[in-house]
């Protein structure tokens, strides 16, 4: 039964959000930060006094989800836990335990807030269903939309929380997965989907630890019997062992069962009659299994049965007209049994009626004649052979004839299997977040590859470098393995998103873990930051960017195509680079003070369009990022140089740039002007200094000072029979 309810992928507002720490004017005349430094102080005590994120949901909430009828019981005054109730012969049982899991497992996603999921977990810790009730994860929110994601989540219903949940790649689970422990992912979303995992798994744990009694070691464990251990057994060796338990039922012990109810003398004849007699074995040991049922049913039995899952037969030798006879005529074939239920660890496990054929030939000497079933328990309940374990007959009788009422008494027997029987391997102790990092180790290693290309080309300036032609061929196969691979395929576009993310998630769990659910960008991260010490924003900005490669590419077209660039005036320049700094201080106010339009400020980067989600989004968000490339056309990288904002927090952080790198000459800014002129991005002024926050790292000018056929100085100084040396100096 899955509970009802309007699905709801509502947008929380945002967590409040800490400002970029801006960098001391550096030396030599470097610019001041256009955020100034009180504003970060600022946010970072609106996001350090704001409380952390809560669930939502009320009893008149969790009604509507649960509606009659099933009743909500009384929230538990331990775990933010409301039972769930069931009418169920006469009396309410527990449904399910519903919580949501953003009170009990708060993992910040990477819009920086948790999301909210209501999930209803039954007492054997399968999930009943799992709902959204709130996200601000950025791709479902206006790129791929929520439907995606409330699909995902329908997966969980039917599973256990006692497994190992892993999410896969898309039609993982056609494509062979095991459906019992998968969930398919989502292309474009791989992150999000791990995150909203392990939020699920973390928080049906907090509560199966509270309620359920489990959740601490065993989840994931595996116990299977020992395929080649074989000892040949008669039945009263089984018995004498306790390998095959027998559970008798008489009148007398009935009777002093219901002792008192004024049913208890419900049986015709001695107290010895007996009522019920069942023998009870584990059949997945052949050393039972085989000896119970003669090698060829035993064989038969486990390929049906398949790995990991198990088998229990229950043989009732008593009277088969019995009333107490469990499986008599009304026994249901194929159906979980309503008289008969597998415990462990006080925690009903399920099972159900394979349907074999009841065939007593074949079967073990002197088992008694009698109707007989043989239950299946899926490796998903968790169930352990090797741990003790109860079947339980459940015996009803009726009082009264108007309003009749059921009284129910239970009779356990126990089986309790050596250890030595069994192999136990134990769970991936790792934490989820290593999952992908397993998962997308290929891709990490190529990228990986590419950073330790890269960093010595640009290090050694008379290398590659110096060689125009050839550099320029590097520096266009560069871009197309960031466009294809790292942007396209890896999906490792960094964004300011990710930035707003880090300081929501201070504001509200203070746990910064949803980093690790996105391998190949956090390696970018890494690696752009440290780049940022060294030689400053350019080197991603210029290098490893996907949307600025996409950029580079179009204005490819511009020659052949007769698209003159324009000019833009050096005073309107200075103004218009300005611009991405008020975007970005547009964007953490927002989010400090809580409004949902720090997402909707931080559309202003086109990545999730043209890189993330491929162009397929709604046409106002494609002719946003289409216009940009257009403009590209004739305004060289435009929207990096005026617009964007994790250019500009880049731009601020690089401001800790230990190296000027770039050599220049006395005679350049004076008089030679060739490489400012040839600067697309405007970063060398007239002096001829270089202004490293808008420098882009694309080296032109490295490549010119050091081609005796390009830098005028050294054209001049050749035909004078001289030799003009590079040298640093200041940068703006």
């Amino acid at each position: 039964m899955r509970f009802s309810g309007t699905r709801d992928a509502a947008t929380e507002p945002p967590s409040p959000l800490c400002g970029e720490r801006e960098n001391a004017s550096r030396k030599n005349g470097r610019a001041g930060s256009s955020l100034p430094l009180y504003l970060t102080l600022l946010l970072a005590i609106l996001f350090h006094t704001l409380p952390a994120q809560a669930g939502q949901l009320g009893r008149a909430g969790l009604e509507k989800h649960f509606p009659p009828p099933l009743v909500v019981g009384e929230k538990d005054d331990t775990l933010p836990v409301w039972p769930i109730l069931k009418q169920q012969a006469g009396s309410y049982e527990v449904f399910a335990y519903a919580f949501e899991s953003v009170d009990l497992a708060p993992i910040p996603g990477f819009g920086g807030t948790p999301p909210d999921l209501l999930v209803a977990l039954a007492p054997d810790g399968t999930f009943r269903d799992v709902k959204v009730i709130s996200q601000h994860e950025p791709v479902f929110l206006e790129g791929l939309g929520p439907e995606p994601l409330i699909a995902f989540v329908e997966q969980y219903a039917g599973l256990s929380a006692r497994q190992a949940i892993r999410v896969g790649r898309p039609n993982a689970r056609a494509g062979g997965a095991a459906p019992q422990t998968t969930v398919d992912g989502i292309s474009m979303a791989t992150a999000s989907t791990r995150v909203i995992n392990q939020s699920i798994l973390a928080s049906a744990l907090t509560v199966a630890r509270g309620k359920l009694g489990f959740g601490a070691t065993n989840v994931g464990l595996k116990v299977e019997a020992k395929p080649d251990l074989y000892e040949r057994l008669s039945l009263p060796d089984l018995l004498a062992r306790g390998w095959v338990r027998r559970l008798t039922v008489t009148g007398a012990t009935a009777a002093t069962a219901f002792k008192g109810t004024g049913v208890e003398d419900r049986v015709d004849g001695p107290p010895d009659t007996v009522l019920t007699d069942l023998y009870v074995a584990y059949l997945d040991a052949p050393s039972i299994g085989r000896n119970l049922l003669g090698e060829a049913r035993f064989d038969a039995l486990m390929r049906e049965l398949g790995p990991g899952n198990h088998a229990v037969m229950v043989l009732s030798a008593g009277p088969e007209d019995a009333p107490a006879n469990p499986i008599g005529e009304r026994f249901v074939l194929g159906a979980v049994p309503d008289r008969l239920a597998v415990s462990q660890g006080g925690l009903i496990v399920t099972a159900r009626d394979m349907a074999v054929e009841r065939r007593d030939a074949g079967l073990a000497e002197g088992l008694p004649p009698g109707n007989w079933t043989i239950l299946r328990i899926d490796q998903a309940a968790g169930f352990d052979p090797s741990a003790p374990w109860t079947l339980t007959e459940t015996i009803v009788r009726e009082r009264g004839q108007i309003l009749s009422e059921k009284i129910a008494r239970t009779f356990p027997v126990e089986t309790a299997l050596p250890a030595d029987l069994f192999t136990r391997i134990k769970p991936d102790a790792g934490p989820s977040w290593t999952d992908p990092w397993r998962a997308r180790a290929p891709e990490l290693g190529l990228i990986g590859l590419a950073l330790a290309v890269l960093v010595p080309v640009l290090a050694r300036q008379r290398g590659l470098v110096a060689d125009g032609p050839r550099f320029a061929a590097f520096r266009l196969g560069f871009l197309t393995l960031t466009l294809g691979f790292i942007g396209w395929f890896a999906q490792a576009q960094l964004s300011i998103v990710t930035l707003v993310g880090l300081v929501r998630a201070a504001a509200t769990t203070h746990d910064l873990a949803f980093l690790l659910y996105d391998p190949p960008s956090l390696v970018l991260w890494a690696f752009a930051l440290a780049a940022l010490v060294v030689w400053g924003r350019g080197t991603f900005c210029g290098w490893l960017c996907p949307f600025g490669a996409l950029q580079e590419f179009v204005a490819l077209v511009a020659r052949p195509l007769r698209i003159r660039q324009v000019a833009v005036p050096p005073g309107l320049d200075r103004v218009l680079r300005q611009a991405k700094y008020g975007v970005l201080a547009g964007i953490l106010l927002a989010a400090a003070a809580g409004s949902p339009l720090a997402d909707s400020f931080s559309e202003i980067e086109p990545f999730k369009t043209a890189v993330t989600l491929y162009f397929v989004r709604s046409w106002p968000f494609v002719a946003y990022a289409t216009g940009l490339l257009v403009l590209n056309l004739v305004v060289y990288k435009g929207f990096c140089r005026y617009l964007c904002p994790l250019g500009a927090s880049l731009a601020l952080l690089g401001r800790v740039r230990i190296l000027d790198w770039i050599p220049r000459r006395a005679e350049c800014g004076t008089p030679c002007q060739l490489c400012k002129v040839r600067c697309r991005y405007g970063a060398i002024a007239p002096s001829g200094r270089i202004d490293y926050p808008e420098c882009f790292q694309c080296m032109d000018c490295v490549t010119i000072i050091h081609d005796p056929g390009q830098c005028v100085p050294q054209v001049l100084a050749h035909k004078r029979g001289r030799r003009s040396a590079p040298h640093p100096v200041g940068a703006a």
